[in-house]
């Protein structure tokens, strides 16, 4: 996210001398403490030839780091018993042969790659800086980005062939503090205000990005190319096969901003509907990308009146659905000494439906009951009717609780099941309950009717469906399920099984549930990530939508070992279709996919 650098009176903070335009009189003038910062920076210039048309520059240079390196204090953020999945693992190297544990891949699972994008901090932790303008955090989301892979190919005599490989997403940002070798970007989303506000304004200086472009949340295909995003930066192309980070695309230089973690391909047309997000004007932008993926044919700025933090967009046959939510980004906030993003629980939530190739004027807008909502099910027409699907809570799970609140208290209580008699959860407990909600929004009408499908008893995040069906009337979902109990004690959310919803199978009773569910569960210490739709190879229009296998990333916390699950849909609470260990452990993370090989014929 672009933020403007502003001025920063550094020295005033850290001691009383007034900075002078001589060497001679800064040398005299700097504390004791920071002695020996001066003679390696004099050093270190004694050491290059004078270049008259570089020296300004490369001096500069030189001096920030130097001032950084002396004002700033690096601190790993240790990680709790209960989170020891969440801590990084190194690149394996060359991908490994793997083995089904149990069971076998079953008749007419299809070729490809199974890939799961995910934090994983190049330096062993999460990074905190302690300097004399305050505290800065870097938040759980926050670690570059790591792709792990499982690849599945027959061989000549139609046994498979499975392999294993995990890999850095090499960014910019990436590459040039893995050539430091060390941590250099301040964190700057979470800490002291003042703090926050240097951290951007030295990080642009200094390495020309506000923040690390992550690349750590999601991984998508389009046109039989293989990307990996996150919500600051373009999406970065990667090799199928190697994982090697090739390009970032940024849409022949026609889209100049950071780009939603989840486009979505439109049903019939094929073009790719993206947006992005700024914390300056324009907040958010659509744009349409041509179904060949060589032309951005439409862009526009929906002229909102705030950053908001909005996480992904859907389609329909003919619209744009836009998620207007209550957590806004916001460095006026941030200047007058609040957060730069904060959950409020008083705004306004809403949708907006906007024709595909229409402008601001043509949205229209629908209030909701105020929640936040990250991720989409499905959206849909229906008659008069565009019907959203997604997964709702009463409160933000990110950044996370207040400057100065405790974090692990915070999600400890949130992660709680709600109390009995709670709607969703409340203030005290609960309030990271997620359900799967429906809104339908009338377009004659302008009414909204709310629900909830999946009831008080299961909260469920990480939706996803069979992709062939995005935008369309659908029959079934699918999502991960949050272990209240194991998230709770860790403070992070932990997926101890699966979801199966029938959307078109009203449930009848007193649990809550407006469907009919089914559960997949992974068994005690077992928790997935990464869990997507496999069709069956060669599924055609006619085909039953839940005719194929989910595919999960699980890790055991007993053993400490990973395998990756096959489970068959019409087959959904019993045992997995098979069973693959991995030779080293997957860290828990986001969003993965599965890219089928074309047919060769």
């Amino acid at each position: 996210m672009a933020v403007s650098p502003l001025a920063l009176h550094v020295h005033a903070s850290t001691n009383r001398h007034s900075v002078s335009p001589t060497f001679d009189h800064l040398k005299k003038s700097i504390s004791p403490a920071l002695k020996p910062i001066w003679k390696e920076l004099q050093q270190q210039l004694a050491l290059k030839k004078i270049d008259v048309s570089n020296t300004v520059k490369k001096a500069s240079g030189i001096v920030l780091d130097v001032l950084v390196d002396g004002l700033y204090r690096f601190v790993d953020q240790p990680y709790l018993p209960s989170q020891k999945n969440f801590a990084p693992v190194q690149e394996i190297g060359e991908a490994v042969e793997v083995a089904c544990l149990e069971g076998e891949l079953p008749a007419g699972f299809p070729e490809g790659v199974f890939v799961r994008n995910g934090p994983n901090p190049q330096f062993g932790c999460l990074q905190s800086t302690v300097s004399p303008l305050g505290i800065t955090n870097e938040t759980w989301v926050e670690g570059e980005g790591m792709l792990h892979a499982l690849f599945f190919k027959k061989t000549c005599d139609s046994d498979w062939s499975i392999s294993y490989k995990n890999r850095y997403v090499e960014s910019e940002t990436f590459k040039l503090e893995k050539q430091r070798n060390k941590p250099s970007f301040i964190p700057a989303i979470e800490g002291d205000p003042l703090a926050v506000v240097a951290a951007f304004s030295l990080n642009r200086i200094r390495l020309n990005a506000d923040n690390k472009f992550l690349c750590n949340t999601s991984v998508f295909e389009y046109l039989g190319k293989l990307y990996a995003i996150s919500e600051n930066y373009l999406p970065h192309e990667i090799d199928s096969q190697t994982l090697e980070t090739l390009t970032v695309w940024d849409f022949n230089g026609d889209w100049d901003r950071p780009c939603t973690s989840h486009p979505k391909k439109a049903p019939g047309s094929g073009e790719l509907v993206i947006m992005g997000i700024d914390i300056k004007k324009p907040f958010l932008v659509v744009g349409v990308v041509s179904a060949d993926g060589k032309e951005l044919l439409h862009k526009v700025d929906v002229q909102l009146d705030k950053g908001v933090f909005s996480h992904e967009i859907g389609v329909t046959e003919s619209y744009n659905i836009i998620v207007d939510q209550s957590l806004s980004v916001d460095i006026s906030r941030l200047a007058k000494g609040g957060q730069l993003l904060k959950y409020d629980k008083e705004k306004t939530s809403r949708f907006g439906v906007m024709l595909r190739y229409g402008d601001a004027d043509s949205v229209q807008w629908f209030e909701v009951e105020t929640c936040s909502t990250f991720h989409i099910l499905n959206t849909f027409e229906d008659g008069d009717e565009v019907v959203v699907r997604a997964c709702r809570a009463v409160t933000s799970i990110f950044p996370g609780p207040d400057w100065g609140e405790n974090k692990l208290d915070w999600y400890t209580r949130g992660y709680k099941l709600p109390p009995k008699n709670g709607k969703n959860g409340n203030e005290e407990e609960g309030f990271l309950f997620h359900s799967v909600y429906e809104w339908r929004l009338n377009m004659a009408t302008g009414d909204v009717k709310e629900r909830n499908l999946s009831g008080p008893h299961s909260s469920m995040e990480f939706p996803f469906i069979n992709e062939n069906f995005i935008g369309l009337k659908n029959k079934f979902g699918f999502a991960q399920v949050v272990d209240s109990a194991a998230s709770s004690t860790c403070g992070l959310a932990m997926y101890g099984g699966l979801a199966k919803l029938y959307l078109d199978e009203p449930q009848e009773g007193e649990n809550g549930q407006a469907v009919k569910v089914e559960y997949h569960e992974f068994g005690e210490s077992n928790f997935c990530s990464g869990s997507v739709f496999v069709a069956k190879n060669g599924s055609a229009e006619g085909e039953e939508e839940d005719d194929g296998w989910i595919t999960a990333f699980v890790h055991n916390e007993v053993s400490d070992e990973t395998q990756v699950h096959i489970i068959d849909v019409k087959d959904f609470e019993g045992e997995p279709a098979a069973k693959i260990r991995l030779p080293q452990r997957v860290p828990y993370g986001f969003h993965g996919t599965f890219m089928a090989t074309p047919n060769k014929h």
